[in-house]
């Protein structure tokens, strides 16, 4: 049973969606680094629930540092996360033990952890348990940004919806850090979140598409093989709950090009070694190659919605029809964008450490 990822910076998540807290551990961290409670609270607002679009479970997440920093810095030895669980309603959860919920893990869970798994809003697979990694990637971010690696995610398309695309990636991702709804045309943003809502009123949910853009990553980083940037951060990202597909650069667009049109041409600019178009969303061989990282992910439709599902008795072992209570988001993608963030920044930091030290 594994719930720690990385080499030389690894992460272990921990805790249940009801339980009384969540949180992480951080290994591997160099003694010094700066930790910026406010960076971390921002962060973890830019994932909490807001308004009509997202669940009505607002959680306050006043987490504590319980070791690991001294008088604001690093010690080097591992950093540990506390963050309550103070809205939790398990009895929305009371008649579910036995009726799994159809496109969740309930019924997985049952069958992994032999009938003792914390069927309680998701349990410990509980896409709760990514607010830990967000409060993480609080403590790593500022150092990439310090040397010269920035990070944002946009929602490329929600409800049928595009966002436009990355033009001018410094400016995107500045307006993209201070977006309350991470798209990067507010008119588009206004038109996801009409479709949110229409969803929602009919008992229903919608899916999305997530992009993310990486700049100021030297060449160099990844291993061939088994170790590529493209590997480790498809393994981190198909980690995010509702995350069902991942692409990079282009991705399936490739199929329908030529070998002509779907090259990157390389030239100099000045003394770099740059190429003229990103194909390739800035890797070649698994290892990247000094161009602006792109990646997208699909991340599904909250399973949970208002009208019957069907699904079995696991103890009469026979056909069953449930409705859900609780509370849940009608488009998970929105809120998906900063965990997004936060594990792609915990991944390039594991390459970094295994490249640099």
């Amino acid at each position: 049973m594994r719930n720690t990822f990385g080499t030389r910076l690894t992460v272990t998540l921990f805790g249940e969606s009801h339980g009384a807290e969540i949180g992480c551990v951080l290994d591997g961290l160099k003694p010094g680094l700066p930790v910026d409670a406010a960076r971390i609270s921002d962060l973890l607002a830019r994932r909490r629930p807001n308004g009509p679009t997202a669940t009505a479970r607002v959680e306050p997440d006043p987490f504590r540092i319980v070791s690991g920093v001294y008088q604001g810095r690093t010690t080097g030895a591992p950093l540990c996360i506390l963050i309550p669980n103070t809205q939790a309603r398990s009895g929305d959860y009371r008649d579910l033990a036995d009726t799994p919920r159809p496109g969740h893990a309930d019924y997985t869970a049952f069958v992994k952890y032999r009938g003792f798994a914390d069927p309680r809003g998701g349990g410990h697979l509980s896409g709760r348990l990514t607010a830990p990694l967000v409060a993480a990637a609080g403590v790593v971010l500022p150092a990439l940004e310090a040397g010269g690696i920035r990070i944002g995610t946009h929602l490329a398309r929600c409800g049928g919806v595009e966002d436009r695309g990355f033009s001018d990636l410094p400016a995107d991702l500045t307006a993209l850090s201070h977006a309350s709804f991470p798209v990067l045309d507010p008119e588009r943003g206004r038109a996801m979140r009409e479709a949110i809502l229409s969803a929602a009123e009919a008992g229903d949910s919608v899916g999305g598409v997530l992009e993310t853009a990486v700049t100021g990553l030297p060449a160099g980083l990844g291993e061939p093989w088994f170790d590529t940037v493209e590997g480790l951060l498809a393994h981190a990202l198909f980690s995010i709950p509702a995350v069902k597909g991942v692409e990079f650069g282009a991705g399936f667009a490739l199929a329908d090009l030529r070998g002509s049109e779907a090259d990157d041409p390389i030239r100099m600019d000045g003394d770099r070694v740059v190429t003229a178009a990103n194909h390739n969303g800035g890797v070649n061989g698994g290892i990247t190659n000094g161009m602006p990282l792109i990646v997208r992910t699909v991340v599904k439709p909250t399973p949970t919605i208002r009208t019957p599902r069907r699904t079995v008795s696991l103890a009469s072992r026979s056909d069953a029809e449930i409705t859900v209570q609780g509370r849940h988001d009608p488009a998970i993608a929105p809120r998906a964008a900063i965990v997004q963030t936060a594990v792609t920044a915990l991944v390039l930091c594991d390459l970094l450490a295994e490249a640099e030290g």
